[in-house]
This record gives structure tokens, sequence and C-alpha cells, in this order.
């Protein structure tokens, strides 16, 4: 089975020796001399100069239009899918690994991340700017009233396959990117940014994080299995924690 796992970077860093996986520089066609080690997003059909507003989405979007394979996955090049809990990039999903679990599996996701006070939504808008969210339901509401309830349900839920992180095969691969490229296509057409933070501006990367789940509720014909998700770094849980309650009172301004 040939299969790909991309491992979005944007700056230098240790990467998995497995050939399984392909670092890729996101936003190269902004930073040209960054990295010139790594596979750059801007070969071939690419969206490597919206690096600023897609985040990791225009390393998925470079490895959807540009490599033949018959899976495709996404990672970070901090944060890794495993079947243990070890920081190792050596214990990382393997071949061997992704093929068994592909065998009765269309899609491998990390395990949930859990907002135990609050719904996806209000976390969303705790968090980020409101009007995205609402012009995202808007759209699907009108262009694809299809994948409406499942947007609603995410919305609604505590929980949600977070970070922009799968590994799918060729079929349902094909199928999402297309239906979620063209939906944040719309949504950026709508969307006046140049007011917002930096940060802010990476706004079609934070919508797709809640799209993955509506997208795959909508298709239950496809399987999913999960496993651990890992960061490779020490983690400050205490100031998280702390933002997140902060953010939760008083709004992501501030």
């Amino acid at each position: 089975m040939n299969i790909k796992i991309l491992v979005a970077a944007h700056k230098n860093y240790r990467m998995p020796e497995d050939k399984l996986y392909l670092p890729v520089f996101v936003g190269k066609d902004i930073h040209p001399d960054v990295n010139h080690t790594f596979q750059g997003d801007n070969t071939g059909d690419n969206i490597s100069a919206k690096n600023p507003h897609y985040n990791e989405l225009t390393a998925l979007y470079w490895g959807w239009k540009n490599l033949d394979v018959d899976a495709l996955g996404l990672v970070h090049y901090r944060r890794y899918l495993t079947l243990n809990h070890s920081k190792k990039l050596s214990t990382v999903l393997n071949k061997s690994e992704v093929e068994s679990l592909l065998e009765t599996a269309d899609v491998i996701l990390p395990k949930k991340r859990h907002y135990y006070i609050e719904t996806n939504e209000s976390h969303y808008v705790h968090a980020h700017e409101k009007e995205p969210l609402e012009i995202t339901r808007n759209v699907i509401a009108e262009k694809y009233p299809k994948y409406l309830p499942a947007f609603e349900k995410v919305m609604n839920q505590r929980s949600a396959h977070y970070f922009n992180m799968m590994i799918m095969k060729r079929k349902p691969l094909d199928e999402y990117c297309t239906w979620l490229f063209n939906v944040l296509g719309v949504v950026e057409s709508k969307v006046d940014y140049s007011n917002y933070t930096p940060y802010e501006q990476r706004v079609f990367g934070f919508l797709s994080e809640l799209l993955l789940d509506t997208w795959l509720y909508t298709h239950p014909e496809y399987k999913t299995v999960e496993v651990n998700r890992v960061f490779l770094e020490k983690q400050n849980w205490p100031l998280k924690v702390t933002n997140f309650l902060k953010r939760k009172i008083v709004g992501h301004r501030s």
C-alpha cells in the first residue's frame, strides 16, 4: 500500500527517519529561503501563499493534489499519531501499523480533545473571532444543507477531533478535501479578516478543525479508528489551563 504522512512544518526541526513521513515546509511561497531540505508546499497545484490563513491545510492541499498515493496523512512537526504515549520519534506510527489499521478502517484519527466545561462552539467563540464561524454556518446551510445537522451536532458537543490530523484512504480523502476546500473557499470570499491579529488571520485553519467531524458524521459509510496523539515537547499545563479559563471569562481579546 502506497502511503505518505505529511509532516507540516514552518521551521527546521527533527523529523522521523521512517520514509513513510514526508516533511513539508508550509508557506514556502512566502518564505522561499527558510528551508531547503523539506518538500515545499509551493510546487504543482498549490495554495502555499494562503498559509498565513490556512495553516497546515496548505500541506494537505499540496499532498492531495500532487501525490499519487493509496492513503495520505497529515501530522505536525511536534504532534504525531502513535499507538503508545512515548515522546520518541521512533515510536510514532510506522507503515505496518498504518496498514494494519487501514485493513478495517478508512480513516485514522487522533483521540478526541475534550472541553468539559463548554461546547465546541462556545470554546471557538471564546478563543477566536465569532463572525467567521457564523458565516461558515450560513454557507453550509445555503450551499451544503446535507451537512448542517452534523455541523450543529459538532457545535453542541464538548469534544472533537482537533488539529487537522488524520490518515485517509484515497476515496474519502478526495471527497473530504473537495468538500472542505470548497466550503472554505466560499467562506473566505465572505470574511474580511484584514483587521484581525496575525493569529486570528489563521481563521480557515481554525474553522477546518470543526469541519472534519462535520464531514465524518455525514459520511458514516467510512469507518474510523482512533489512536493516541503525542506532543513531543513539554507543555506548561498550569499556563494552558489558566489561559483557557481566562478566555472563558473575558474572551480572546484580553
